[in-house]
């Protein structure tokens, strides 16, 4: 593993332990050349999953992308990174076992999660997602995702 502070290649793991319900394992990782510390992630990729965009190319599933957009939608509210771990988690456990989904199911799926999860992390996804022109048509959207999900 490379030093993310020197790029030296040699880093030594001191420690590491289960993460996310034993479904990922922790480390932590120093370098051999200047000592800095760092931690890496491991976890198994269970999804062979493609991702079919609107525009009808498909791409393989990139759950650090998703994570992205989640960390977008939930900054500076009380969402932990925790919380966003398992929120991934849950979804990819919902999605293995399909070979496509739509990108749109998966912001459908992400919306139902964030509007548990915390409001105004579900009303940013939801307004970068559906790609508003205007505020009423905002303001439509939004009454009627909070009307069907009652």
């Amino acid at each position: 593993m490379q030093c993310p502070k020197c790029r030296y290649e040699n880093t030594k793991v001191i420690d590491s332990r289960s993460s996310d319900d034993g479904k990922a394992i922790r480390r932590r990782r120093e370098c051999e050349k200047c000592n800095f510390r760092f931690t890496t992630f491991e976890r198994t990729s269970l999804l062979n999953l493609l991702v079919k965009k609107n525009n009808h190319t498909c791409e393989a599933f990139d759950r650090e992308k998703l994570k992205k957009g989640i960390l977008l939608s939930c900054g500076k509210r009380p969402v932990t990174s925790e919380q966003i771990e398992q929120l991934i988690s849950s979804l990819e456990e919902k999605f293995a076992g399909k070979k496509e989904i739509s990108a749109r199911e998966i912001g459908e799926e992400v919306m139902l999660c964030l509007k548990e999860l915390d409001h105004i992390a579900f009303i940013r996804f939801a307004s970068v997602y559906r790609s508003f022109r205007d505020i009423e048509e905002f303001k439509k959207e939004l009454s009627l995702l909070f009307e069907k999900k009652k």
